[in-house]
């Protein structure tokens, strides 16, 4: 029978997979599935933004934050304040009093010029001074009517950015039309933190269970595997629209799909 490696990387659960229900729900499902920690989205839930209210459900389901992501989106503009480097700041700040080593952030939009010019060197400046690695998701050029627009500064695609840390998106190399391999040889040691989810490379950002969609999932958790990663793989998929017995069915698929795969051969001594 063969031997398998797992590489150290946990498999945590975005809060996001669970909306509407926020993070105590996030939390609960997890501790029942068995996931390896949380990934705390920040978002009008007050209690993705207060590390005392995060620090009670650490302790009382014995699950890790792993991860924080910024408020960033479109949808979260007024978290925090509508000042930029203060929701990062903030996120930066929330991570370090939860005990996170991560921070997500999006690059800017197009018309935050001031913040895109100094976004690159910010980040880093941050990074030196905090310890916290800020990971800069990929992202992807917005399409409607036939016509592309590049609605990311510098890029939408951290390849070719100056980034110590990268969040790799296989939900957002669908939409893109990247080559999701391709980018993880590219990216080399700055692969920081993985997004787990899948696409179908519709114009919309999916977010579907890995294995449903055309995303290398497999390939890539296996590739990483191979090569002993140690940042975590966070499950962000959608299941807004779902009953809770279905939400649960797909997490608890999506987590044993993580599992499988992060199950590399062991290489013979």
């Amino acid at each position: 029978m063969g031997v398998v490696d797992v590489p150290d990387s946990r498999v945590a659960l975005s809060t996001s997979s669970v909306y509407p229900l926020g993070v105590v729900g996030a939390f609960d499902l997890a501790e029942r599935l068995g996931y390896d920690g949380i990934e705390v989205m920040v978002w009008t839930d007050p209690v993705s933004q207060e590390s005392g209210a995060l620090g009670r459900l650490i302790d009382h389901y014995g699950l890790p934050v792993v991860s924080i992501h910024a408020p960033t989106l479109l949808l979260t503009q007024r978290v925090w304040g509508v000042e930029p480097w203060g929701k990062v700041d903030n996120s930066v700040r929330l991570a370090q009093e939860v005990g996170a080593e991560v921070v997500v952030v999006h690059p800017p939009f197009r018309w935050q010029k001031e913040y895109a010019t100094e976004f690159v060197e910010g980040i880093r400046a941050r990074e030196d001074a905090s310890g916290i690695a800020i990971a800069v998701e990929n992202m992807f050029p917005w399409r409607a009517r036939g016509r592309e627009m590049q609605a990311y500064l510098p890029d939408w695609d951290p390849v070719g950015e100056d980034y110590r840390n990268v969040t790799l998106d296989l939900s957002h190399t669908a939409t893109a039309g990247s080559d999701a391999v391709q980018m993880v040889q590219d990216l080399g040691d700055r692969l920081r933190h993985i997004h787990l989810a899948d696409g179908l490379g519709s114009f919309k950002d999916e977010h579907l269970v890995p294995g449903r969609g055309g995303q290398p999932c497999a390939e890539v958790l296996e590739m990483l595997a191979a090569q002993r990663f140690s940042g975590d793989v966070v499950v962000e998929v959608g299941t807004r629209k779902l009953s809770d017995d279905d939400r649960e069915l797909d997490l608890a698929e999506a987590l044993a799909f993580a599992r499988l795969h992060l199950a590399a051969p062991a290489s013979a001594d």
